[in-house]
């Protein structure tokens, strides 16, 4: 899919959910990371992180474009349109859009060190090592140590 074929769907997925046509721009973000999309305010452009359609497929970019959508119309409107409105909530279970979008596959976290508490067995996975002398348990203050 390229950026012609995301700006027909999401012309489709507009028309069919809100009644309304959609007259900005949709794209693809290669750069995006850690969202599935973002709606731009002063361009008017929806961007999509095209991960996204590759690992999850066309049922979670259809919801990851309604939901934007629902920023683009709300916005349009001039009514509140961040995450906490009232009225993006509504529109989000009006449209059957989803509030978040599923992780990514390939970014699921591969935790390489374990560490747990001495005194409360509470267990910390962390991607990076940490200098046990300097952090302690958040739960009870105890010492941490290294699962071998």
């Amino acid at each position: 899919m390229n950026d012609q074929e995301l700006n027909k769907k999401t012309m489709e997925l507009s028309d069919a959910f809100f009644g309304l046509s959609f007259t900005g721009e949709a794209r693809f973000n290669y750069r995006l990371r850690t969202t599935g999309g973002r709606y731009i305010p002063s361009e008017g452009v929806i961007e999509i992180n095209p991960k996204y359609l590759e690992e999850l497929g066309y049922e979670e970019l259809d919801g990851i474009i309604k939901h934007e959508l629902c920023h683009y119309h709300l916005h349009q409107q001039g009514k509140p349109f961040n995450h906490r409105s009232r009225e993006f909530r509504e529109l989000l279970k009006a449209t059957g859009s989803p509030r978040f979008c599923k992780r990514l596959p390939s970014e699921d976290t591969k935790f390489n060190y374990i560490y747990f508490c001495k005194e409360c067995n509470k267990q910390y996975s962390r991607k990076r090592r940490i200098n046990l002398n300097k952090y302690r348990c958040g739960k009870c203050r105890g010492e941490l140590l290294m699962k071998e």
